[in-house]
């Protein structure tokens, strides 16, 4: 079964092809029009061990918002139907990662229940042309698509790129532990059957 998946998003804010190969993690190409997310989706892609490419075109005059909102949509809905049923995988994945001075946990149920907790300060507003606070917008949107339960917690740090980095890090490894084929696992795991 593959589980490769292209999702199209066309809004009047935002135009973004985005194809998921959540089992090879080749070719990773990213151009979203905004340099730091283009940095932070390639680190996810090669530190989860995915293939991932993605082209958008946002309304960046007004401001990175949606664009950034809605590339965590995008590969939320992509994660959730290269799943399908999420027969044999692991479902959970915690992990702890380092960036120097900082350290985020990012944990993961991909439980069908959509729910994120977003806990960092990040104190540098912009970077570059980026604004840092929609980076929780970002992990919003990918919970709501991916039905995921996502918790993720900067648990300390100085560095707002630092901090950013590490969060993108370690839920990229979250969830290609989640993601792992199991087979010791008989259909979904879970004592309701379907997740």
């Amino acid at each position: 079964m593959s589980r490769t998946v292209t999702i199209t998003r066309d809004t009047f804010e935002t135009q973004i092809v985005l194809t998921l190969n959540i089992d090879e993690q080749t070719p990773i190409s990213i151009d979203t029009g905004i340099g730091y997310i283009d940095h932070m989706l390639t680190l996810f892609a090669k530190h989860g061990r995915f293939g991932l490419q993605a082209q958008v075109k946002g309304d960046l005059n007004v401001d990175s918002h949606h664009t950034t909102e809605d590339i965590g949509i995008a590969l939320g809905e992509a994660f959730a139907k290269a799943l399908g049923d999420k027969a044999g995988i692991e479902r959970y994945g915690a992990q702890f990662v380092p960036m120097d001075e900082t350290l985020t946990r990012a944990v993961v149920d991909l439980s069908g229940r959509a729910y994120l907790v977003f806990i960092a300060e990040l104190t540098t507003p912009i970077l570059g042309t980026f604004e840092t606070e929609v980076v929780e917008d970002f992990w919003q949107g990918f919970a709501d698509q991916a039905h995921a339960n996502v918790h993720i917690e900067v648990l300390y740090g100085r560095n707002t790129h630092h901090k950013i980095e590490s969060v993108f890090k370690a839920m990229a490894r979250a969830m290609r532990q989640a993601v792992t084929l199991n087979p010791e696992i008989e259909g979904v795991n879970s004592t309701k059957g379907v997740i």
